[in-house]
């Protein structure tokens, strides 16, 4: 952690991260690591990362699906250490609802009171999603069983290439428009490379009257091969002209890390520029292309300043 924070005094000495983000607020999400190693860097990065003034750092549920598994000693242990805003996920497909509901009170009783509510995915090769009888079935109910708790900011899921489980756009929107009316007060995107198909997901939102905050979710590329896997489980797509552009450009080199800040840096840009004023990063644990955001929106203040 010590290694953390002297990156953290460098980058602040050098005026990156002197004020909170400008124009465009990032929150940044983050997951529980499986090895020392990983726990090591995870919070050298939390450093950066709450150094930076995110609008909140949010927490996946670790393996499993299950709060118990990591997420909640890890955001409370977040929040105790940095005083940052903390989101912490929740999903119902594998827990009763009693457990749920007693998580939930320790969440309340540590002061975490930012939920994102997800249904959460089956486990591999069990077939279709069945609720558990005395669980929570989806996310709308798990929505509503937070709201009757009270005391809780809760966001949801929104997915601007329809999720891979819905029969139709239409029917995704309506299932989003149902966890709002439930007490959703944001919708969290998916990350989506189609800039253009995020705009059009705005525009179809506002069309429905569905009176939520959309935060669009951009994923940075630290590893071409490893976006490929995680796209084709959550049905994301990948583009021709990314594809295209990784063609051939080996992992971890410099050419891939000089393309991959170009596209993010490009999609913050068109973001930014069509008015979102809240993004959500994909961070994988990983600090140099969301820091490499936070300089850009800093810079764009800056030049309009100017």
């Amino acid at each position: 952690m010590s290694a953390g924070r002297g990156a953290a005094s460098r980058l602040r000495a050098a005026g990156w991260l002197d004020e909170p983000l400008p124009g465009v607020r990032l929150s940044i999400e983050v997951f529980p690591p499986k090895t020392p190693e990983a726990t090591d860097r995870l919070w050298q990065n939390l450093e950066l990362f709450a150094a930076a003034g995110p609008r909140f750092l949010s927490v996946t549920c670790g393996a499993g699906g299950s709060g118990e598994s990591g997420t909640f000693p890890l955001a409370v242990a977040i929040q105790e250490r940095f005083g940052v805003p903390v989101a912490a996920h929740l999903t119902c497909a594998f827990a009763p609802r009693a457990e749920i509901d007693a998580l939930l009170e320790r969440y309340r009783a540590a002061r975490i009171t930012r939920i994102v509510a997800l249904r959460g995915d089956p486990p591999k090769d069990t077939g279709p999603y069945r609720p558990r009888p005395d669980g929570y079935a989806y996310a709308v109910d798990l929505v509503r069983a937070i709201q009757r708790m009270g005391g809780f900011e809760v966001s949801v899921a929104c997915y601007p290439e329809v999720h891979p489980e819905a029969p139709s756009a239409a029917f995704d929107l309506d299932n989003l428009k149902r966890k709002v009316e439930a007490g959703a007060v944001r919708a969290i995107g998916q990350y989506c490379f189609d800039t253009d198909r995020i705009l059009r997901f705005r525009d179809a939102v506002a069309r429905a009257g569905i009176p939520c905050e959309f935060v669009p979710g951009i994923m940075p590329i630290h590893s071409f091969a490893q976006i490929r896997r995680f796209s084709a489980a959550c049905g994301a797509s990948i583009p021709g002209w990314l594809a295209d552009l990784f063609d051939g450009v080996p992992e971890g080199s410099a050419l891939h890390g000089m393309i991959a800040a170009t596209v993010v840096t490009e999609q913050v840009r068109r973001l930014a520029a069509a008015g979102f004023e809240a993004i959500h990063v994909y961070a994988l644990n990983r600090a140099e292309l969301p820091l490499a955001i936070v300089q850009i929106l800093k810079a764009a203040r800056q030049g309009a300043a100017g």
